[in-house]
């Protein structure tokens, strides 16, 4: 844990950044945990590569493996500034924030009812997930999968298979896309 009597021109810089705040800096270090940003401005860190750290559900909207598939060493990056780490003595950073989500531009052009093309992406006991559009993925709870109802999901559908489907709900908040096939494939929305 950082005091501010550690570092007080680190604690009075963390201490005058508000939410929401813009701020640009270098990707300095890759770590199984997250990702350190050597910040433009204000003081260095005196254990970390950078005062600015981004957790990896805040590096991007879309699914990913490998923080090195969103950034690398050296990259520039405009994070927003969520919040000061007081533990650690780091401004904790957005990179997702500064995009677009690509779930609220899809729900944009979406409505209950319409129907839709998607490709099987995993099976589960409980149902199917679709995506719907790239990087946009959908539940298909078993109940509306159109088989016969005592069937497996697993012997309805397959991995990669592309199905038709219709939108039942659409959770903004949530981030989540509810599906039929069974409505897709009667032709009724």
């Amino acid at each position: 844990m950082i005091e501010p009597s550690d570092n007080p021109e680190l604690w009075d810089f963390l201490s005058s950044l508000r939410n929401g705040e813009l701020l640009t800096g270098t990707i300095a270090a890759i770590e199984p945990f997250g990702v350190f940003v050597a910040l433009d401005s204000g003081p260095d860190h005196p254990s970390f590569p950078g005062v600015g750290f981004i957790t990896y559900p805040e590096l991007s909207w879309t699914p990913f493996d490998e923080a090195s598939e969103v950034v690398h060493i050296g990259q520039r990056v405009s994070c927003e500034f969520l919040q000061f780490d007081t533990w650690n003595g780091e401004a904790r950073l957005s990179l997702r924030a500064t995009r677009p989500d690509p779930f609220q531009l899809f729900a944009d052009g979406i409505a209950v009812g319409q129907e839709l093309r998607g490709r099987v992406t995993k099976i589960l006991p409980f149902g199917v997930i679709v995506e719907v559009a790239d990087g946009i993925e959908g539940l298909i709870h078993v109940s509306e999968l159109a088989g016969t109802p005592c069937q497996s999901p697993q012997a309805m559908v397959r991995p990669g298979e592309d199905i038709g489907v219709v939108v039942t709900g659409l959770d903004r908040q949530r981030r989540t896309v509810s599906l039929s096939e069974r409505r897709a494939s009667k032709g009724s929305p």
